[in-house]
């Protein structure tokens, strides 16, 4: 098969479209080094530190680095835009430069909502840190006191009216030495330029025209391309392998075989046979024409079916406590009426656009690699170990990343690459394809939960009794676990808002029989369902107007610490004095979405509305969606809206689109199949039967209302999306009397 078959979707935009019409993106590995439009742009020569995060260049140029991972949040633009507005940039100044993985900047981890909370301050103190050495460094030339001047778009004026800009102040600048952090004057909220502000994603134009380097656009003439064939079962190995037939394919220059991982999973390679080529058709083809035979292991005998009705059971008998007030099962025994009801979320898939990819160049005992990572140190530590050598000799460069939502902090694919160039000797790009990644990826948990309640004399909820059992992602790191950690509880489990004078919570033990991983906003997607779905039906059952009974149900403004009833919780390892569980918070939002959506309207036949509120990661969110549903069972999503208070935000834009696209997240885990498991293998492979949101089943808009405040900041990548399956749900209910307890909704409404 000719070279020229082995064609990316860069090559494709070139051969298609009008000759000039765009720039490719496309990264040689090896060729001069040169600034390149796109994530992968690397500092000027002669650019100089003035800290960890900023480097001047002479022109004037400011170069802020950013350490975390892009896939589509925009934190490149907002870490740009907190140092350069504490620096006082002009923002056509401002250039972003990729980090790679180093222990130097600290945590790398791009998930958990963590960017902007973990590092505004630092950076903030980062940019404010660069304006006073322009300060300090025109007062010097001019002999005045630094407080006369002042720095505002790249220069610095007297207050005699003399300026000098920034390009002229460079080298002096650097001379100088700032105070300590704690000693660096801030700017106040009232004087922010950038921060706070909605502003363009800073590489949107390099995307849509091609320039934009993403893991599979990076190429070298010597790469070679493998495909894997992974055992089916997870904890699988070699049996036998015939790989004659695959050698013989014309393009496939090696078969090699991946060790199964040992010890805890954790982010090793599940192992399996590497068919390397001189193109990516040439390796498929390689990898169809494999004969292997496996030994499935102890998670042969997987089935999805029988573990959901496992993990039924397990949650309707007693387990283990979580948190108790009063004494819930007493009021329970000895209620004549309550409400009682099971609910259940399959595993799901995070399913990025982009699948996992990685190329590696193994080289004098020292390894470089390219990979869409979420987490580089990850890589780091994860490819040292299995090659056998230390962290420092490992780099890793970060692409675009097309998406993660979780999946690409967990970097086996970037360990198969690196494995695989140590053993032949080549640079190599293992490029996982849509099926790979559904059929062997780190899946979300599935869950049950079992929730009962007694109602007293005005309705309100009197007793609450919540069980919850899911596949603990503990499973990873310690081989046989069969209960959640602690940090799986707090997401919506151990913080549960209901205000009632007797309340216990328990959780049940479950297996892993799969690579259970995190996905956008985690055991949250489960626990906020059943909690908000049980509160509407406990609405009904009152008699009593969904949104109202919300409101009665989470209780009056306050400040709730779970830990004082026996509860171990650690706020997403946030002090509680800065981000407290407040209520108040919570109530606002329901309030904000309310008249957002005109709460209480008539509505045609068939039309309802449907609401539901949650924190998770230390930020509030509350939406409304409204339905329609045919006397045939037929669902139209007619629009939906959300209110969000993630305390101090950087970029407004962002925040409303990273919650239009974590409510559309949110309606996959309503809509989606699941993943299903037989025989300790996943039953899906494609978005044809595993199906994410098409256009016509989204919402035709999505309205956000973005809460000002001037609480610290908190996440917003993942909190939009548990709330919008319950308010979807809760809608139906309102629309056509159908009680969805069970995900996805599936032919539930044509029942």
């Amino acid at each position: 098969m000719s070279q020229y078959f082995d064609m990316n979707r860069r090559r494709f935009l070139k051969t298609s479209a009008a000759a000039g019409a765009l720039v490719m993106g496309t990264y040689f590995m090896g060729a001069a080094p040169r600034v390149l439009a796109g994530v992968l742009a690397q500092p000027a020569n002669d650019a100089r530190q003035a800290n960890l995060f900023v480097a001047l260049r002479p022109d004037g140029v400011v170069e802020v680095t950013c350490h975390r991972s892009e896939m589509g949040q925009q934190i490149r633009t907002a870490i740009a835009q907190i140092v350069a507005d504490e620096m006082e940039a002009d923002w056509n100044m401002v250039k972003v430069i990729q980090g790679k993985g180093d222990p130097k900047y600290g945590d790398q981890n791009t998930d958990g909502s963590r960017s902007i909370r973990y590092n505004m301050q630092r950076l903030r103190e980062m940019g404010a840190s660069v304006r006073y050495m322009m300060q300090h460094a025109a007062a010097a030339r001019w002999g005045v006191a630094p407080d006369t001047c002042s720095a505002v778009q790249h220069k610095v004026t007297h207050t005699s009216g003399k300026t000098l800009s920034y390009k002229e102040l460079v080298a002096d600048a650097l001379t100088f030495t700032p105070p300590v952090s704690e000693e660096i004057p801030l700017k106040d909220k009232s004087e922010w330029r950038y921060i706070n502000t909605g502003m363009a994603h800073i590489d949107l134009h390099d995307i849509v025209t091609g320039k934009a380097t993403f893991a599979a656009d990076v190429r070298t003439p010597s790469a070679l391309v493998a495909v894997i064939l992974r055992p089916p079962v997870v904890g699988g190995t070699i049996k036998n392998v015939d790989s004659a037939a695959a050698k013989a394919i014309k393009g496939v220059v090696d078969v090699v075989e991946i060790p199964a991982p040992k010890g805890a999973l954790q982010f090793q390679p599940k192992g399996g046979v590497a068919v390397i080529a001189n193109n990516t058709w040439a390796a498929w083809q390689g990898r169809k024409a494999l004969k292997v035979e496996w030994n499935d292991g102890a998670n042969g005998s997987y089935n999805s079916d029988a573990f959901k009705q496992q993990l039924l059971d397990t949650v309707n008998s007693p387990q283990s406590h979580v948190r108790e007030k009063g004494d819930a099962l007493a009021r329970l025994n000895n209620a004549d009426d309550k409400l009682m009801a099971d609910y259940y979320v399959p595993h799901l898939a995070q399913a990025p656009m982009e699948p996992p990819c990685a190329t590696a160049l193994f080289s004098n005992g020292a390894v470089e690699i390219w990979a869409a990572t979420q987490n580089p140190q990850a890589d780091m530590a994860t490819v040292a170990a299995m090659l056998g050598i230390e962290q420092d000799k490992v780099t890793v460069n970060v692409t675009l990343l097309g998406g993660g939502f979780g999946r690409k902090s967990k970097p086996d694919f970037s360990a198969e690459a690196a494995y695989l160039s140590m053993k032949t000797g080549q640079a190599i790009r293992v490029q996982w394809t849509r099926e790979d990644d559904i059929q062997h990826g780190f899946y979300h948990a599935v869950s049950a939960q079992h929730v009962e309640a007694t109602l007293d004399e005005n309705g309100a909820i009197d007793a609450y009794l919540h069980r919850t059992a899911f596949s603990p992602i503990a499973g990873l790191f310690q081989p046989g676990a069969n209960a959640p950690m602690s940090l799986e509880l707090r997401l919506g489990f151990t913080d549960n808002p209901i205000n009632t004078p007797n309340l216990k919570l328990e959780v049940g033990n479950a297996e892993a029989k799969v690579r259970v991983g995190w996905m956008r906003s985690v055991s949250n997607i489960f626990h906020a369902f059943a909690i908000q779905s049980f509160i509407a039906e406990a609405a009904h059952k009152a008699g009593e107007d969904q949104k109202d009974y919300l409101l009665k149900t989470i209780g009056p403004d306050r400040i709730v610490d779970v830990t004082e009833q026996g509860a171990e919780y650690d706020n997403y390892g946030a002090d509680k004095a800065d981000y407290p569980l407040d209520i108040g918070r919570l109530r606002h939002v329901i309030e904000k979405v309310s008249a957002m959506a005109k709460w209480g309207r008539t509505l045609p036949k068939g039309r309802g509305l449907g609401i539901a509120a949650h924190r998770s990661f230390l930020t509030y969110v509350a939406t409304v969606v409204e339905v329609e549903v045919s006397e045939q069972g037929d669902l139209n999503i007619i629009k939906a809206w959300s209110a969000i208070d993630a305390g101090t935000v950087v970029n407004t834009d962002t925040v409303k689109n990273q919650v239009q696209g974590g409510s559309i997240f949110g309606l996959t885990a309503a809509l989606s199949d699941g993943i299903t498991f037989d025989n300790g293998r996943a039953q899906q492979s494609n978005f044809h039967n595993y199906r994410v949101p098409r256009m016509s089943d989204a919402p035709l808009e999505v309205d956000v209302e973005v809460i000002d405040s001037d609480a610290p900041p908190a996440g917003v990548g993942e909190p939009a999306t548990p709330v919008f399956a319950p308010a979807l749900c809760n809608a139906i209910f309102a629309a056509c009397g159908k009680r969805i307890r069970q995900l996805p909704i599936g032919d539930q409404l044509k029942a």
